[in-house]
């Protein structure tokens, strides 16, 4: 069948249908999974100079992950490749690999938080994960299809990994207690999985080390997702994590999304601790041993939060969404010269350059559980005192209508950026990274409003938040009267939010 090789590309990833679309042209067929198996052994070849390589292959709990592991062992093996078959995992265990067992590469699959249709290939290296460019070149590789098998196959050897990883987690968390091996006795820590692969950091991190983790949920692994989406932007799922933390009295409520590279949490309250909070929280952390630090995040990022970075002695630099642009940013940084321990997203996404540069919400989780345990039984939000929280925020989503959808929105952002600039109380943002961002005065919305093209889709979004009840309004009601006559969008959300 024809494959829409160039479409399985999302970011650094790859993504297409696991089920439910046979025949589809961005179906992960094992066909399809193989060719794109194959292109990775060849590109990974041509940097390690072709000496023999060893791969370690995992996945997560997704109904079509087991059959796309096959696929992508199988083809490891027609390539001469020593698999290491790491079974369930989850996404920053598989990078470890290259870490604690000397792997050549990695690759998990997995489509995060997306829906149970979808799955993905996810590419590392001991350098970490790949870039856009890289998937690429793997993906022409895949579409050109002249692989020749090895003269001698492969070998396959099971590795029970995730036992491995767990283990390093619980070190770290002794360590970073100094008290004993049962640090967290007396603690209760409930630990939503939402189903997916996290439920091991409930059952082989805390409750070895003392922790009641009764009041955990859906810690059992369930592709079909029925609880709630596994992911810590999830409303319903942040809401059920704070509904079990509650009523079981946990000190601590624990939510991750399917691979684990993403986590959020809520205090003994249930308030939920995510976006700005999260950040802010682990933000401190980071500067505790880092003083005068670089904290990076992603454009979209509160006021509140650059203010609380800055009094905790650090320095706040926006860069671009997209966990892999925060995460090269504070590589670039650091190999620069300039002390940079933090990137993060507002998604969950959080890498400290202690631990690899890699986005792991399990060793997010732990440093925080680490901080809690220190506290004793001060809740944890005390931390977060003095950040400042907006009276209002929202979201809108303009689905651009040209074909050209990247010439249409930059077009957007130019028209805007010119508009907004001549208005009065708008004041364009000095570090603008990616579209356009205005902090408005206490007439014009008394916040800020940003206005960005979408990393992957053909979207432009628009996030605001203000610091007086109807400020996100009279600054919508501004980019309306600006984008309503733009045929190339559709503004429906903006207008339906505006009907209100």
């Amino acid at each position: 069948m024809e494959y829409n090789w160039k479409g399985f590309k999302s970011g650094t990833d790859v993504r297409g249908y696991g089920c439910q679309a046979v025949g589809d042209p961005l179906y992960l067929s094992n066909e399809a999974v193989m060719r794109m198996t194959k292109g990775y052994v060849v590109w990974l070849r041509e940097k390690t100079l072709d000496r023999p390589l060893t791969i370690a292959v995992g996945h997560d709990s997704r109904v079509s992950s087991e059959r796309i592991d096959a696929a992508v062992t199988a083809a490891l093996l027609e390539m001469g490749v020593c698999v290491k078959s790491c079974g369930m995992a989850s996404t920053p265990a598989m990078f470890m690999t290259t870490v604690m067992l000397g792997c050549d590469g990695a690759v998990q699959i997995t489509a995060s938080h997306h829906p149970m249709d979808k799955n993905g290939l996810k590419f590392f290296t001991p350098q970490g994960g790949l870039e856009g460019a890289d998937v690429a070149q793997i993906l022409s590789l895949a579409e050109a299809n002249t692989f020749l098998p090895a003269e001698l196959p492969g070998k396959t050897e099971p590795v029970d990994f995730m036992q491995s990883y767990a283990a390093l987690l619980r070190r770290q968390i002794i360590e970073g207690i100094g008290m004993g091996d049962k640090p967290l006795e007396g603690f209760k820590i409930a630990v939503d999985a939402g189903n997916g692969v996290g439920g091991f950091y409930a059952r082989d991190v805390l409750s070895p080390l003392g922790a009641d983790v009764s009041g955990s949920r859906f810690l059992e692994p369930d592709g079909t997702f029925p609880n709630h989406a596994a992911n810590p932007e999830d409303k319903t799922a942040m809401r059920m994590a704070s509904e079990a933390t509650v009523k079981s009295g946990a000190d601590l409520g624990i939510v991750f999304d399917t691979d684990v590279d993403r986590a959020g949490c809520v205090d003994a309250n249930g308030v939920e601790i995510n976006r700005n909070r999260l950040v802010a929280l682990a933000a401190a952390i980071a500067l505790e041993d880092c003083p005068g630090g670089t904290i990076v995040t992603d454009s979209v990022t509160s006021d509140g939060l650059h203010d609380f970075i800055l009094a905790h002695g650090g320095k706040h630099l926006r860069f671009k969404r997209g966990y892999k642009n925060v995460i090269d940013k504070m590589i670039e940084l650091n190999a620069g010269g300039e002390a940079c321990p933090l990137a993060m997203e507002t998604s969950g996404h959080a890498a400290f350059r202690q631990n690899y540069n890699l986005d792991d919400g399990a060793y997010l989780m732990t440093q925080i559980v680490i901080r809690m345990a220190r506290m004793g039984r001060e809740n944890l939000s005390a931390m977060l005192d003095s950040l400042a929280v907006p009276k209002e925020e929202q979201e809108v989503r303009f689905r651009i209508l040209d074909a050209d959808f990247r010439a249409a929105g930059e077009r957007f952002i130019r028209g805007w950026t010119a508009y907004a600039s001549a208005l009065d109380g708008y004041t364009a943002a000095p570090d603008n990274y990616e579209g356009i961002r205005f902090s408005t005065d206490t007439n014009a919305g008394d916040g800020w409003i940003l206005a960005r093209l979408s990393v992957h889709d053909p979207v432009i979004v628009i996030n605001a938040e203000s610091n007086s009840v109807g400020g996100v309004r009279r600054m919508l009601d501004v980019l309306n009267a600006f984008s309503k006559e733009d045929p190339a969008l559709d503004i429906s959300k903006l207008t339906a939010f505006l009907a209100q």
